[in-house]
């Protein structure tokens, strides 16, 4: 209720000073006549000032009198008839009131549309404990399968060719149960086939014959399953499968893109996008991540609070590299500075034109130093640091940039 009160009273408070301005301005109009008469009665009393002094006589001050006085008395026959610009105070009334009830019922409709009515303050501690509660509380896999097999989609119907050999590769599997090979490639064809719970069950199998030499790709292929299974969702029991892959391989690319999900789907946009971002900008444009990423990021970004610019499709990491610096290592020093030169001033004019990720902004900052140009390292860095203020992951990455072109102590 003091809610409703208070944006109830500050509607009200802006209505009343709209409106009081449209009453205001017809109170302060005054008609031309009223200017003309306020001139000639200075006329008037400049007159009696020129007889006091000298500079004209009684007979021409009277004659200049009469004059002045005629045209007083012209000028306010003429008062009233002059009302350009001056609406009605009827039609002054009525704007006021149609600003009263723009300004008060739109702000109160706008909040019932866009807001959030009867919701309490949801403070960052309280935020982060209700989003780890309904990630511990979320569905598990055999539920969420329940309620996507309804909103499957309708897949096209495999050739009878493709089936036939399916079917053949399911019972060469049957009789030969410890075959990896076999196993692996019967749980790809499942899932092109859409049975996805078939396929990831034997994909566990598979795991379970390779045992130890089982890898980050064999546990990632896993998840990948099991969430087309679950209609996109990531389950407790995928996630604990992508930490299974994430511990053999930190890099691996699909763990990564559903370890990002997963918390995009709990709550967590600001951990999403920091494990998207730095998946993104460490991967090729034509990894199979890459497109879902892109089409989700800006919208994370937006709910994580990030200032965030999509890099150019297929654009990747421009500038000089690393291997770039390395291999003008032969060359001799002119040309070899040329090159890296040209290449920094590519990238430094599409950084101040178009933006750019952080890894880009450190890797200018790194050729800068390479350069020995630190001035300009200098002025990059502290640019960067203005563009990556909100974003801890992208300012600690030019920040570390900087420390390795001697910067920063």
């Amino acid at each position: 209720m003091t809610f409703w009160l208070l944006i109830t009273a500050l509607a009200a408070a802006v209505a009343a000073l709209l409106a009081a301005a449209l009453l205001r301005h017809r109170r302060l109009h005054r008609e031309r006549a009223d200017y003309d008469i306020a001139v000639y009665r200075e006329q008037l009393a400049a007159v009696d000032e020129d007889v006091a002094r000298g500079v004209i006589t009684p007979e021409a001050a009277e004659r200049t009198r009469i004059e002045v006085s005629r045209r007083i008395l012209d000028a306010d026959r003429q008062r009233g008839s002059d009302r350009e610009g001056l609406a009605p105070q009827w039609a002054n009334l009525a704007a006021a009131a149609i600003v009263g009830v723009i300004v008060l019922g739109g702000s109160v409709g706008l909040y019932l549309a866009q807001g959030a009515p009867g919701y309490g303050d949801l403070p960052l501690k309280e935020r982060l404990a209700t989003s780890e509660e309904l990630r511990k509380a979320r569905p598990g896999q055999a539920e969420a399968e329940a309620q996507a097999a309804a909103f499957q989609p309708d897949i096209p119907p495999p050739s009878e060719e493709y089936v036939a050999l399916v079917e053949r590769l399911r019972n060469t599997v049957a009789a030969r149960p410890e075959d990896a090979r076999g196993l692996e490639l019967l749980a790809r064809n499942e899932a092109a086939l859409g049975n996805f719970k078939t396929a990831y069950e034997t994909q566990e199998r598979l795991i379970g014959v390779l045992g130890a030499r089982a890898d980050a790709d064999n546990f990632a292929d896993l998840a990948d399953m099991m969430v087309l299974a679950a209609g996109g969702y990531v389950s407790p029991e995928a996630e604990a499968v992508l930490g299974q892959a994430l511990s053999r391989d930190p890099n691996n690319g699909p763990a990564r893109y559903y370890a990002g999900l997963m918390q995009a789907q709990n709550g967590r946009p600001d951990i999403a996008f920091d494990i998207w971002r730095s998946l993104l900008d460490a991967s090729s444009p034509d990894a199979a991540w890459v497109p879902a990423i892109r089409a989700q990021i800006d919208d994370v970004a937006a709910r994580a609070g990030r200032r965030y610019q999509l890099p150019p499709p297929g654009g990747g990491l421009r500038g000089p590299s690393a291997a770039d610096i390395a291999s003008a290592q032969d060359m001799d020093e002119a040309d070899r500075t040329a090159m890296i030169r040209g290449m920094v001033e590519g990238l430094s004019d599409r950084l101040a034109s178009q933006g750019g990720t952080a890894a880009e902004w450190a890797r200018l900052i790194t050729a800068l130093g390479v350069l020995g140009d630190t001035g300009n390292a200098q002025a990059i860095w502290s640019e960067a640091q203005g563009v990556f203020a909100d974003d801890s992951a992208g300012l600690a990455e030019v920040n570390a940039a900087a420390e390795r072109a001697g910067l920063r102590e």
